[in-house]
């Protein structure tokens, strides 16, 4: 028996898939979005839609709880109730046109993950966890892969917006991983989705070195109930602040830990 939490929480993201795939096919309005007059990518008429529209649905069955959302500037420090929420992970591609993005809403209680769910609406493919009850995908238990050498798996990445020393560092560690005859590196543009495949099994690892909490809020619960380890690039705990994110089937985990630590 689900919790209401996560009940509400897929009903949110089957709103927000409705509202993302008509945007999609009907053509994106967008604009940039800059920080400190620094441009930090895309902000699309659909990002803005659809976290209106979670958030509505959820604050209607939980009028007290709080939220960490990406197109807002809230913050909940403390919070005993916290959704966190990406209305649109992969929003250059979804403004290009490239059908590879999703929605990712989290419920932590107490600083503590309890409900993870990402939709990648254009597949209808739903990745859902909750704290002690496993890992689904589209109802089915999801496990991570066994993948123990490099060589047998693939490996995702992911580059912030920086073209500097963070990107640079992003290349060597892909050149190590390489050298190290892993089967494959991917970089798909959606971190939300690519955390999920691991989960899933798909990959056997993902990094990227800088991502903002509502990225990796409920696919980190999914890969842990997958049977996964997620810590930062350094191998340290993360919570809810911007990080670096290394996700892997546990098997995995040392070995590409000493390829993506800070060089």
């Amino acid at each position: 028996m689900s919790s209401k939490e996560l009940d509400v929480a897929l009903r949110a993201a089957k709103i927000a898939s409705k509202i993302l795939v008509a945007h999609f096919k009907t053509g994106v309005a967008s604009t940039e979005k800059s920080i400190d007059n620094k441009s930090e990518g895309l902000v699309t008429v659909a990002d803005l839609e659809t976290e209106k529209a979670i958030i509505d649905t959820i604050k209607n069955e939980f009028p007290d709880h709080d939220f960490l959302a990406e197109e807002s500037t809230a913050t909940a420090n403390g919070s005993e109730h916290l959704w966190v929420i990406d209305p649109l992970d992969g929003t250059n591609n979804f403004a290009f046109g490239i059908p590879h993005f999703g929605t990712s809403i989290a419920y932590y209680r107490g600083g503590v993950p309890m409900v993870g769910v990402v939709v990648d609406p254009l597949r209808d493919d739903w990745y859902v966890a909750e704290r002690g009850k496993g890992a689904k995908k589209n109802g089915e238990l999801a496990t991570v892969c066994d993948h123990a050498k490099l060589q047998n798996t693939i490996c995702g990445t992911g580059f912030y917006y920086d073209r500097g020393e963070m990107m640079s560092r992003t290349l060597r560690s892909i050149e190590s991983l390489f050298h190290a005859n892993v089967q494959g590196v991917r970089r798909m543009g959606a971190a939300t989705l690519d955390l999920s495949w691991v989960g899933c099994g798909q990959f056997g690892a993902f990094f990227e070195y800088q991502l903002s909490p509502w990225d990796f809020a409920a696919a980190k619960l999914f890969v842990t109930e997958a049977g996964g380890k997620v810590t930062d690039c350094e191998g340290n705990e993360i919570g809810l602040e911007s990080t670096s994110v290394l996700a892997t089937n546990g098997l995995l985990h040392e070995e590409v830990l000493r390829l993506v630590q800070r060089k």
